[in-house]
């Protein structure tokens, strides 16, 4: 059999990988008028005082870090009520997962926060709505809360310290939950209640921040 001789070797093109389902639209750097037009945009924006300013920013992520203390404070409540041993409460994690806008960095001012609470099988759902309800309500900075606890999507609505909080929960049937959860590997999912799945709005959020990965490169 004859085989065609080429000259020359060719190295095999990389193909660039792909997010969603088609290639960006456009991949062509910002031109000059691109610039001006963004630059007079949040010029704009600045004037509607759309954005937080560096006090704010930071009563703000105050406000989630002692969420995530009462949370974390409520869960070993929960152990310690259910007379785990202490080798087992010693390693009991939970997370508290903010998402939407304020994880995504543009939430604009007056914006209330978004938060997924992330329990242990120790944990039932309904403890959420009544014992945890019950101690962010007695919190000084808790305003007007309230638990839609038979919604399409459960969830704890409230004023903290001014802000507007929306928390929903998940129940990972696990002793404790992972340091970090890979979002792009769905097995983990098996180990969620199936009463949580609605909850998982953060998921959708990962999607937001694929794009913005990817809209940084162009």
């Amino acid at each position: 059999l004859d085989f065609p001789i080429t000259g020359s070797s060719q190295a095999p093109q990389l193909i660039p990988q792909q997010y969603g389902i088609g290639p960006p639209i456009n991949q062509d750097q910002p031109t000059e008028e691109d610039l001006v037009w963004t630059k007079q945009l949040i010029e704009m924006l600045n004037t509607c005082e759309l954005f937080n300013d560096e006090v704010e920013l930071q009563h703000r992520e105050k406000v989630v870090k002692q969420l995530e203390s009462l949370f974390e404070e409520w869960i070993m409540e929960i152990c310690e009520k259910l007379n785990l041993p202490d080798y087992v409460t010693e390693k009991v994690r939970v997370k508290f997962l903010p998402f939407g806008s304020y994880h995504l960095g543009v939430d604009s001012k007056g914006a209330d926060i978004d938060a997924l609470c992330v329990g242990t099988r120790f944990v039932e759902r309904k403890d959420f709505f009544t014992s945890f309800f019950e101690k962010l309500k007695a919190q000084k900075e808790v305003k007007n809360i309230w638990a839609i606890q038979h919604a399409f999507v459960p969830i704890i609505k409230m004023s903290y310290d001014g802000i507007e909080i929306d928390l929903v929960f998940a129940r990972l049937l696990r002793e404790s939950v992972p340091d970090i959860l890979d979002l792009q590997n769905n097995s983990w999912l098996k180990e969620i209640d199936k009463e949580s799945i609605l909850s998982l709005n953060y998921l959708s959020s990962t999607l937001v921040i694929k794009f913005f990965k990817v809209y940084s490169l162009w």
